[in-house]
């Protein structure tokens, strides 16, 4: 099928390779990126040659997050719509977790809130020298959409990212707390991206598959299932609830735009003292 906001490619030793394609917008997560992201992962999960997925980004960066400017204009207006998005935004994610074929995050550039937790959600995460990550969705009144951030790097590094909203954690830094597993020249992102990915695929599928499944198991006997399901209602509520920061920083996006209202976040912090 023919895709607006992403591109699904077939690569060589059985590979596949989803770029999020909205480099105007960074990559941002819309509604129709996250309908297309589901639809390839069914045709990836169809096809018996494809044994490992590559997901990246266009345009020097991963992703920006879920796409706040399409919010502002058509976001949620209820508790029941908001459970309806977040759901759909929470499920889409961890899909990438739970799915049946390894995933291989590739992140060039920005790597920010629901992009770091796409990427977060994938088995393997590589980034390029340049990279950078963080969770600033505290900095302007929303929550956590899937809180996997402590289940990776514990929950002491994860307070201290995302209750002072860092956004700026370099590739060495996001190596040294395990955010991501390698970090490779920014020239050379995709094609060791593919290296790592044709060896996974060598092996067996099925062995691949169970073994993935194993390590899952693990963690979610440790409770990460119903910790995630638990932070999900709690953000929904949160959302529902409308911050003042939240309802400031949409309406700045609705009457001068997404650059104003990022303008007047970072403002606000820039008073605080530096970290």
């Amino acid at each position: 099928m023919t895709y607006e906001t992403i591109l699904l490619e077939r690569l060589e030793g059985g590979v596949a390779r989803i770029t999020l394609n909205r480099p105007a917008r960074v990559n941002a997560l819309n509604v129709r990126t996250l309908k297309e992201l589901n639809l390839a992962l069914d045709e990836i999960e169809r096809d018996a040659g494809i044994h490992a997925v590559i997901l990246t980004g266009a345009g020097g960066s991963f992703s920006s997050g879920f796409d706040l400017k399409e919010q502002a204009e058509n976001g949620p207006t209820g508790p029941e719509e908001w459970r309806e998005a977040l759901r759909y935004d929470f499920d889409t994610v961890t899909r990438f977790w739970h799915f049946p074929k390894p995933t291989l995050a590739a992140v060039p550039g920005a790597c920010l809130a629901g992009g770091l937790e796409l990427a977060l959600c994938c088995d393997i995460t590589i980034a390029s020298e340049n990279a950078f990550f963080g969770e600033p969705e505290l900095k302007f009144g929303a929550g956590i959409v899937v809180m996997v951030l402590p289940w990776i790097v514990g929950p002491k590094v994860a307070k201290d990212i995302i209750l002072t909203g860092e956004d700026r954690i370099t590739a060495q830094r996001a190596h040294e707390i395990g955010l991501i597993t390698r970090i490779v020249p920014a020239d050379e992102l995709q094609e060791a991206a593919l290296r790592i990915a044709r060896r996974v695929a060598v092996v067996d599928p099925d062995l691949v598959r169970d073994t993935k499944r194993a390590i899952n198991v693990a963690l979610e006997a440790q409770g990460l299932s119903s910790g995630l399901a638990a932070a999900l209602d709690i953000d929904i509520a949160a959302e529902g609830r409308r911050s003042p920061d939240k309802v400031q920083f949409m309406s700045i996006v609705r009457q001068e735009g997404l650059r104003a209202a990022l303008a007047w976040r970072e403002r606000r912090f820039a008073e605080a003292e530096p970290l």
